[in-house]
């Protein structure tokens, strides 16, 4: 008989389920397991029933998460008006600037996590195409991060909107919060990005949609969410 790991032992004795979990179990299950010294990311990953191949059956979205990520967002605004500048760094931004700030960055200055850019900085923005897009960081029209609305756009994302985008194995790895969560806000935040992952399903998408859904925190172990009842319960939401 085979032998039993310690975390095997350890997820036995808290009697939690790991496998067909409805958002609140895994959560909870979550939540105990995560028992590391720092305060562990808690993630979503998807499988998809997709072929990122082809451009109509391209998933990627945007969510507000309820409570937020529970980590800190440094936003960066490409724009030209002054007063799109001041109240850009009203809201939030670190930085916010025009041509300035795209000699900034081509000078290799990262050190920020999502970045906006209004209609008419595009063209300059798009230089640096060779610098953000391989970090994720380019502004998109579809993320909602090219807007006139700059302030506004800054605001969401500190709140703790985030973008998805399937990969080219069609999975997605979504954060949806910290273990210092409490179980009912992982669920809160899970429920959220779920949600909006089901209803960006293709038109070309055919067959199984959601193929699986596991929850996890950096350390801990997964539990792997029931994707057909996720589907059927979020679908008409």
């Amino acid at each position: 008989m085979a032998r039993m790991s310690k975390r095997a032992k350890a997820l036995a004795e808290k009697g939690l389920k790991q496998d067909g979990c409805t958002i609140e179990e895994a959560a909870q299950g979550v939540k105990a397991c995560a028992t590391a010294k720092f305060d562990e990311t808690v993630e979503l990953a998807f499988t998809l029933g997709v072929d990122p191949r082809h451009a109509d059956q391209m998933v990627r979205g945007s969510v507000s998460l309820p409570h937020g990520t529970g980590k800190e967002v440094r936003v960066v605004v490409f724009c030209k008006e002054t007063e799109q500048i001041e109240a850009a760094k009203t809201a939030g931004a670190i930085e916010a600037g025009a041509e300035d700030l795209v000699e900034k960055v081509q000078g290799g200055w990262t050190d920020f996590d999502v970045a906006v850019a209004t209609p008419d900085m595009m063209r300059d923005v798009g230089k640096l195409g060779k610098v953000l897009g391989p970090r994720g960081l380019m502004p998109s029209p579809k993320a909602g991060t090219v807007t006139p609305k700059v302030a506004e756009a800054v605001s969401e994302i500190l709140k703790g909107k985030i973008d998805y985008r399937v990969d080219k194995n069609a999975n997605i790895h979504v954060p949806i919060g910290k273990a210092s969560f409490n179980p009912e806000q992982i669920r809160e935040n899970a429920a959220a990005v779920v949600e909006s992952v089901v209803k960006a399903r293709p038109s070309a998408c055919k067959g199984t949609y959601l193929k699986s859904c596991c929850m996890s925190s950096t350390m801990g172990p997964g539990f792997r969410l029931d994707a057909p009842s996720l589907f059927s319960q979020f679908r008409g939401a």
